[in-house]
């Protein structure tokens, strides 16, 4: 793949131009990306305290008795978006979805153990673990192995 990048003082908003031979998976994830919603920053609170943290922070979230969770380094947060809201505005590279009720940072895992019923057990390096449910192993596998 080949970028250019070219500086315009004309131009008032920035433009993108994709030109490839056809329109194929490669030009389809470029699309996705560019595309997709992304927050630079969420809240949780903890206690009576609103905390705010970047994407990158949050280790995982889960849901706790019909409330959705972010853990990170610092402490857990209780959100007010649903998971699935929260998993929209997360960089699919980044984040991937262990189960139902999981959301896993990529970055913050450390290892993985095969259970009994072929579920993953996911170790993270905080030393905190969660099962991936046998509906995501290939989709995790997949995005380790830098296939999706």
């Amino acid at each position: 793949m080949k970028i250019n990048v070219e500086i315009d003082e004309t131009l008032e908003r920035l433009e993108v131009l994709i030109r490839a031979k056809e329109w194929d998976e490669d030009v389809n994830q470029l699309m996705n990306r560019l595309q997709e919603k992304r927050r630079s920053y969420f809240s949780g609170t903890n206690d009576e305290t609103r905390h705010v943290f970047k994407p990158e922070e949050i280790l995982y979230l889960y849901t706790e008795d019909k409330t959705v969770m972010a853990r990170t380094e610092e402490g857990r947060y209780r959100m007010k978006e649903r998971l699935y809201e929260l998993e929209e505005e997360l960089s699919k590279e980044q984040f991937v979805r262990l189960s139902k009720s999981a959301i896993a940072n990529l970055d913050a895992l450390h290892k993985f153990e095969a259970s009994f019923n072929g579920t993953l057990c996911v170790y993270f390096r905080n030393g905190e673990k969660e099962y991936v449910s046998r509906r995501y192993v290939s989709d995790i596998k997949r995005k380790i192995e830098g296939k999706g």
